[in-house]
């Protein structure tokens, strides 16, 4: 038995590679460099789209349908969003993607893209007391998020993000969707087994500790006494270290060169840098045995810091750019695999308590 289902081929893909020697992430071809800050992120759902629809149209056509479906979800929402004023952000978004239609469709696809977009900016304005904006089907999908959002500035980085994280191999989430759409269950089906799976710290819910662990640093005003004092006291530092790769994540330079196009993350850019040079020195000196890179988490957090989203949303616009890949990836499982039932190893009571 691999615990973790560690090295177990589960899926033929043809929608990503994760070298975690070479530190290399491929997504249909293409390698994440050539994608991130070149490709818009409804360019990138073509790419992941590709075959698994028959009535998928030309880029171009997509972002349009893309954009009607903002206005469609944000109508959606509307009605919901005073009922979930009581929720957590991310819950709030999960419980209104619920009840959309199961379907399986292009349309039920761009649907779910849509959601996640359209409510994590309407649940933020409404937890600050402002009314939701609209969205306009006419502007790109990041940079209209970023104005939803109220800010004015920040699709091109937003828009770098979301096609870096949308899709990453068979992580916990991707493997949740694909075991659902392995029943030919539906798609939101599908997008809420990931959504669960998104949540948890150890997946998705990682990015805001980081803010948390700068705020800590900057307030001592010592970055070697602040690591030095963790790692004493057996602490992790946020924003290293990743199962896969064995070498730094590819995605933490391309959300880092995404940075560099915000003129508001200047100097907290260039204080986070300085942080990971420290942590990198501190973290090699004491894990001689293992190699402990930055991961895509840190700059992940600085990233969306700097558009203007909150730390507890963090995980939520995460989903906002990783459902595509799990719709790709629940659109593959259902037309070329089969249902996913894994054995276990029982243990009898007497064994099962030594244990």
């Amino acid at each position: 038995m691999n615990s973790g289902l560690e090295d177990v081929v589960a899926a033929e893909t043809v929608l990503s590679d994760v070298d975690g020697e070479a530190g290399r992430l491929i997504i249909r071809g293409h390698p994440l460099e050539a994608l991130a800050g070149h490709w818009t992120f409804e360019q990138t759902v073509h790419l992941l789209f590709c075959g698994f629809f028959d009535d998928l149209p030309d880029p171009e056509r997509l972002a349009a349908m893309l954009g009607q479906a903002r206005v469609d979800a944000f109508e959606r929402a509307r009605r919901l969003l005073s009922l979930l004023a009581d929720l957590p952000v991310y819950d709030a978004m999960r419980t209104a993607i619920a009840p959309m239609p199961d379907g399986v469709t292009l349309d039920d696809a761009l649907r779910l893209i849509a959601a996640p977009a359209v409510l994590i900016p309407a649940l933020l304005r409404q937890s600050a007391g402002q009314d939701p904006v609209a969205p306009d089907p006419s502007r790109g999908h990041a940079d209209d998020v970023v104005r939803m959002l109220g800010r004015d500035t920040g699709g091109k980085a937003l828009d770098a993000y979301l096609v870096t994280v949308s899709d990453h191999g068979l992580n916990a989430s991707t493997f949740a969707a694909r075991v659902v759409a392995s029943t030919q269950a539906g798609l939101t089906s599908a997008v809420l087994a990931g959504l669960g799976a998104l949540k948890g710290p150890l997946h998705g819910g990682a990015p805001g500790p980081v803010i948390e662990m700068l705020d800590g640093i900057a307030e001592e005003g010592d970055a070697h006494a602040w690591i030095d004092r963790t790692l004493n006291h057996g602490g992790r530092l946020m924003g290293f270290g990743h199962r896969i790769y064995r070498v730094r994540d590819p995605r933490a330079d391309a959300l880092k060169a995404a940075l560099h196009t915000l003129d508001r993350a200047g100097g907290r850019l260039e204080f986070a840098e300085q942080v990971e040079r420290v942590a990198l020195v501190a973290l090699r000196q004491r894990k001689q045995s293992r190699v402990i890179e930055t991961n895509v988490e840190f700059y992940t957090a600085l990233l969306l810091e700097a558009v203007g989203f909150p730390k507890e949303s963090f995980t939520g616009v995460f989903a906002m750019g990783r459902v595509a890949g799990w719709i790709a990836h629940a659109r593959e499982q259902a037309l070329t695999g089969r249902l996913i039932r894994p054995k276990s190893v029982y243990l009898e009571e007497g064994r099962a308590r030594a244990a």
